[in-house]
Order: structure tokens, then C-alpha cells, then sequence
């Protein structure tokens, strides 16, 4: 009995330094880097026109040419369609003869005013002639209307109609997109709308799908309201259009905004950071004691929303700072710890 209790205290003995060294807990590290403050967002928008027009004849009658296709790029004046022109020519011949006539009747009344034509009678071939006149520019006018010419450069993205069709006036014949200026529309949250009016200096590019390239791009206008889901406002961006890349309207984009820093940020794990109840939020700061143990205290810090799980820290660390990179609400103030190296230590 005896031996078995010298046995037992032994191995206790030789147990103990081992079962304190197994609570030290291990503890990923990581460095504060220099960081120039600067701060990327991404946002994903959408391409449009700078305008969309849909082109109407604003007379009736039957199309008899209809050159354009569908995704054609047009030059302003060229051709879009035009009617039968031949009842416009026919009225316009009316109306030229009307006037003819009606020009000759006031010149005769007025030759003969006061013999035997009444002032009221040269009075109503006044009125004549200037409704003939009325009906004349009309006449020219129908005539003109008669043939759609694109008001301005664009792209041709969709026909309402075929040829040889017969419309009322106003129907729809094209849809003509204006492409002289890309835009590309976002939506940004409220609290990110508002710092970027209090801090106007960013750098904002656009990327496309079809390149790793970035454009830079400039705000056009914004939406002066919310939308009513999302508390969002619509900010459209405007660029050249690139010439070795063909970007249609609904095509998507990455809008990258860079809002240069005027301190130092440090980028740092979400899982670095300890939220407390009331919403501050701090840090585990590693103090080492040894080569690869030390204590751990915490330190508090101010922090902004980042990318791909990071956080911004704008205030509360220097350079050269360790702390933890991960799990850092289950430590706590003055806790011994180790460095993990991997999974071996």
C-alpha cells in the first residue's frame, strides 16, 4: 500500500509542471503593420445611357424606309426611317396653290377698296391669306416631319416596328441609346453618403468584366433622396467610353472608391476585435515576457467597417504593435500566453 502512494505522489510530481504548462493557452500573433490610411470600397453598379430616347414620327402614315438595325451605331443625322412622302407632297402642292390664290384675292380687293369693295371685304381677304400662309408652313412643316433623323451619336437598341408598317403619330419607332458619355449607376449607403460629402478626397475608378482594368470616373449626379428600401442613395458616375471595350447599357461594373487617409489606419482580422455591450470596441495587446510567452491586455481602439471580414483601426495602435489576430474576446486582462507557431508547439 505504502509503495502505491510513493508511486502516485511521484507521478504527480512529475505531472504537475506538465498540466501547468498545458494551461498557458496558444494564441495567434500578428504585427501592426504601416499603413498609409488609405481605405477601399467596393461597389457594384450598373451601366447606362446618358440618355434614352424613344424616337417617334410626330405625323401619321406608312413607313417605306427603314435602314437601321438593332445595336447599330448611328451618327447624328443619319437616316432612322421615313414615310411615304408622296401625301405630304401632295398637300404641301395644296397648300402653295391656296396661298397663290389667296394672295391674288387680297392684292384685287385692295386695288379696288373704296369704289366698289367694302373695307370688312378686304378685311376678310387679309384673314384669307393669312390662314393660307398658316396652312403653307404647316404643309412644310408635315413634309419635314415625314423623314426620323437621329437627334444625336448614338446606338441603335431596339426597333419598335417593321418597314412598311402604317403609324399614328407619336408611336414609337427606335429606341436610340446617347453613348458620347458612359455612366455607371451605384447605390451607397446613408452613413458612407455622408462622410464622402464631409471628406471630398477620393479616388474613384471603374472596372469591367471584360478587363482588369481601371477607368477613372467622375460623379455626374446623385439622387438628392433615399430610395425607400435600404436607406440607399443612387450616385451615377460618368467616363469616355473606352475604345478598345464594348460596354452596353445593363452591363455590369466595380465602382473602387479610395478615400486617402489623413492618419494612420491599420488593417486588422475581424476576430481581433472585442465588442463590448456598450459598442466600444478594443484589442488584445500581446507584452511578451519571454521569447514566446507573454501577457495579454486589452486596448482600446477606434475601428471603421473594411472589406472581406477586415476592419479598419483609425485610432488606438502604433507600428510595430502585436496583437491577437484571432479569438481575442476569450482572452483576458493579464492572461499568460504563448505564441502559436502551428499546430507542432
Amino acid at each position: 500500500m505504502r509503495l502505491i502512494s510513493v508511486t502516485s505522489a511521484a507521478l504527480l510530481a512529475i505531472a504537475a509542471p506538465l498540466m501547468a504548462q498545458e494551461i498557458i493557452k496558444p494564441v495567434k500573433l500578428m504585427k501592426v503593420e504601416d499603413s498609409d490610411g488609405s481605405v477601399t470600397r467596393q461597389f457594384f453598379g450598373r451601366v447606362v445611357a446618358k440618355e434614352t430616347v424613344d424616337l417617334a414620327f410626330q405625323v401619321s402614315g406608312q413607313i417605306v424606309e427603314f435602314p437601321v438595325t438593332e445595336g447599330e451605331p448611328v451618327k447624328q443625322g443619319d437616316l432612322i426611317a421615313k414615310l411615304d412622302l408622296e401625301p405630304f407632297e401632295i398637300s404641301l402642292d395644296q397648300a402653295r396653290v391656296q396661298k397663290e390664290q389667296a394672295d391674288r384675292d387680297l392684292a384685287r380687293f385692295k386695288l379696288l377698296e373704296g369704289n366698289t369693295v367694302s373695307q370688312v371685304s378686304v378685311d376678310d381677304a387679309q384673314t384669307a391669306d393669312d390662314l393660307a400662309k398658316i396652312n403653307l408652313r404647316d404643309a412644310e412643316r408635315n413634309l419635314n416631319e415625314a423623314t426620323l433623323l437621329a437627334p444625336f451619336d448614338g446606338l441603335v437598341a431596339a426597333r419598335s416596328l417593321s418597314n412598311f408598317t402604317t403609324i399614328n403619330a407619336g408611336t414609337p419607332v427606335v429606341r436610340l441609346h446617347d453613348m458620347s458619355d458612359l455612366r455607371i449607376e451605384i447605390d451607397v449607403p446613408e452613413v458612407l453618403f455622408q462622410q464622402a460629402g464631409k471628406d471630398p478626397d477620393f479616388e474613384i475608378f471603374a472596372q469591367f468584366p471584360a478587363s482588369d482594368e481601371t477607368f477613372p470616373v467622375e460623379v455626374r449626379e446623385f439622387n438628392a433622396e433615399t430610395s425607400t428600401i435600404g436607406q440607399t442613395f443612387t450616385i451615377t458616375f460618368g467616363m469616355a467610353p473606352p475604345e478598345h471595350l464594348v460596354i452596353l447599357p445593363g452591363s455590369s461594373a466595380t465602382v473602387i472608391a479610395i478615400q486617402q487617409g489623413q492618419t494612420e489606419h491599420f488593417t486588422v482580422p475581424a476576430a481581433a476585435i472585442v465588442t463590448e455591450n456598450d459598442g466600444s470596441t478594443s484589442v488584445m495587446v500581446f507584452e511578451p515576457t519571454s521569447d514566446d510567452q507573454g501577457t495579454m491586455s486589452p486596448r482600446p481602439v477606434e475601428i471603421t467597417p473594411s472589406n472581406k471580414g477586415e476592419v479598419q483601426v483609425v485610432s488606438g495602435l502604433n507600428p510595430g504593435d502585436e496583437i491577437a489576430a484571432a479569438g481575442a474576446s476569450e482572452l483576458s486582462d493579464g492572461q499568460t500566453v504563448r505564441r502559436f507557431t502551428g499546430f507542432a508547439n
